[in-house]
């Protein structure tokens, strides 16, 4: 450890925010930093083979009943919406020539149908539009909620490596992009296939030569929807991870923006975030023009192909071959024909850009924890010897960070249950990897970590957090009151319950002083109240939690001279009996251990009473004094 400075020692696997080194208990554990290849070092996660779609089957098989509903929904507004022509076919050649009869009845029975299919192509639009909406969200909900409790369920070491800004671009632009492909982009994509069927068989059985033409200009599109695809799918795909580095850049900055201000890194942080931003509109750039060739190109051969049938047709109509009625009839319906193509870049837009959100999503909820639930879960022993600790076992473990060598090459220890047992070293000994192993935030590479005999691997998630609780130097509050932040972790515990928690912790007096007193809301992180009032809380939520087995990770190293001191005093009452593992910076907070150890990559060096150590020739004497001499 660090004798005389107020610092963090930094450690291996210690908090991404303040830029230290990830941990990862994987196979790749002794690869070196930064190597090549890890997926980690890019936006997007690798995505199993057929992932993608396999999700997008599960979103929707839930709702194929009301799929299949808004698709025939949407059938019949296309019906309605194509007999249009027909009806201005009928009305030329039939309804006008019995006109000039005084017939009025056809052309009357024309203008009905128009009106009838026009209210009805509007009352199925309106239908569909309210099925598929209903559709659109339910999926985005599960979507969302999925992200969500997979992000939880995730182990720390993955969130240690993952940004929380790319978890946010996950959940928020990769899903709003499927957003936009399910509201807008299936509607064109629908709409230009049903057309496509629809206006070609009408079209055959109307003149089969003129169909034909009709269906081969299709074609060159068909090439060109291909070509579009194929050159979209890269631009899309590096749009969405500029997108996410603009996220990412911009929450890494906004949490930090303490240290930002400090260290006068805005100028740096300007440079950094306008590359980010500049990357992010040349892809965006890059989308528009792909997308002008593919509508420039459209309708040219659509054009091209209007103007010949045309001509073609009123050859036809001129030598007595084809009726006038047919000839407008298709005029109209080649221009539905080819106006959605202009329209289906919208989908292929839409579709580019949710295929690669999607893939991310896909990837990311691919990810399994690196320490599982157990399939067989255990449960630990009834308490015994009358304290409400339990015997802590390190049998033969090893560790590794995925970003260097071991840093427990080979750790044997015991804690007797109801012993508080300090742990002191240099930065990088082993401390805070000890006190993660135990919380079973990291899976030892090799070896045991065993509570009252039972190895932590075998425990269910509920059982060890009720047996061991861990209070960090940062203590994070969340949104909401300091009763609910106490309660976190008893979350039936009575008022009176939180309060004496807070008393026995010496909490209570500055919560009551506080505006609302224990209904104050801390806002955000706790920003509401200073560092070492947000750590009493966290004691105090520690306290009402009633552990087995206590972790302290430098928990004491936010806290002033007399809240350091009054939290010692409380100490003395909260871990009676219990078993606690104290990681210490400062060494006053040794006074209150039974038992010190001293590390040195990763091994003990020295193991005694702290009175014992202090009289020695040992480390732990020398930094002793050390201390003392700083507080003279």
């Amino acid at each position: 450890m660090t004798s005389t400075t107020t610092g963090r020692p930094v450690e291996p696997g210690d908090d991404e925010e303040n830029g230290h080194p990830e941990a990862d208990p994987g196979p790749a554990a002794d690869a070196p930093p930064g190597r090549a290849g890890d997926p980690f070092d890019r936006d997007d996660l690798p995505t199993p083979r057929g992932a993608t779609r396999a999700l997008l089957v599960s979103l929707l098989r839930p709702m194929r009943g009301r799929v299949v509903v808004a698709a025939l929904l949407l059938l019949i507004q296309q019906a309605a919406v194509q007999a249009g022509p027909l009806l201005v076919a009928y009305a030329i050649d039939s309804g006008v020539p019995a006109f000039r009869d005084e017939d009025y009845g056809p052309l009357i029975a024309v203008a009905l149908g128009y009106a009838l299919c026009s209210a009805g192509a509007g009352a199925m639009q309106y239908a569909f539009i309210r099925a598929s909406a209903r559709v659109n969200q339910d999926v985005l909900l599960d979507l969302r909620g999925r992200i969500f409790r997979h992000a939880q369920a995730l182990s720390v070491d993955f969130h240690e490596r993952y940004t929380s800004g790319r978890l946010i671009s996950r959940s928020t632009t990769d899903v709003e992009s499927l957003r936009e492909l399910l509201s807008e982009g299936l509607q064109e994509l629908i709409g230009v296939v049903l057309s496509f069927v629809t206006i070609s068989l009408t079209l055959l059985w109307l003149d089969v030569a003129t169909g034909a033409a009709a269906v081969l200009s299709f074609v060159p599109l068909y090439l060109l929807v291909r070509l579009y695809r194929r050159r979209a799918a890269v631009i899309f795909a590096s749009r969405s991870t500029a997108i996410a580095g603009v996220i990412v850049k911009f929450a890494e900055t906004m949490n930090g923006i303490r240290p930002v201000r400090a260290f006068r890194r805005e100028a740096v942080n300007d440079e950094v975030f306008r590359g980010l931003n500049e990357e992010h509109r040349r892809t965006n750039g890059d989308a528009m023009l792909e997308n002008a060739r593919y509508v420039v190109g459209s309708r040219l051969v659509a054009n091209t192909a209007v103007a010949g049938i045309v001509l073609w047709g009123a050859y036809r109509v001129a030598s007595g071959s084809l009726a006038l009625g047919v000839l407008a009839a298709v005029v109209l319906y080649l221009r539905r024909l080819y106006d959605p193509i202009d329209r289906l870049s919208m989908f292929l837009n839409s579709y580019q850009s949710a295929a690669a959100s999607l893939e991310k999503i896909a990837g990311l909820l691919a990810q399994t924890p690196t320490v599982p639930d157990a399939l067989e879960p255990r449960e630990l022993p009834p308490l015994t010897g009358g304290h409400p600790g339990r015997e802590v076992v390190f049998d033969a473990v090893r560790f590794a960070y995925r970003t260097g060598g071991e840093v427990l090459p080979r750790f044997d220890l015991t804690v007797p249950a109801g012993q508080t047992v300090a742990v002191v070293g240099s930065t990088g000994a082993g401390k805070s990897t000890l006190a993660k192993l135990l919380a079973r935030f990291y899976d030892p590479t090799e070896g045991r970590v065993l509570l009252d005999g039972v190895d932590l691997r075998d425990l269910a998630t509920p059982e060890l957090r009720r047996g061991v609780v861990m209070v960090t130097q940062e203590a994070f509050l969340f949104s909401g009151t300091v009763a609910e932040n106490i309660a976190i972790g008893s979350p039936d515990a009575t008022r009176a319950e939180i309060e004496q928690a807070a008393k026995a912790i010496g909490a209570h007096d500055f919560i009551a002083g506080l505006p609302d007193g224990y209904d104050t809301d801390v806002r955000k992180r706790g920003g509401r109240i200073s560092a070492g009032q947000r750590q009493l809380v966290a004691f105090a939520r520690a306290l009402l939690a009633d552990p087995a087995v206590l972790i302290l990770d430098e928990a004491t190293s936010s806290l002033d001279i007399p809240g350091e001191r009054a939290v010692q005093r409380a100490m003395d009452t909260v871990l009676h009996g219990r078993t606690a593992v104290v990681i210490a910076h400062r060494l006053s907070t040794v006074e209150i251990a039974d038992r010190v150890l001293v590390m040195e990559h990763g091994r003990i060096v020295e193991d005694g009473a702290p009175a014992e150590l202090i009289g020695g020739p040992g480390r732990f004497a020398g930094l002793h004094r050390a201390w003392r001499e700083s507080l003279a």
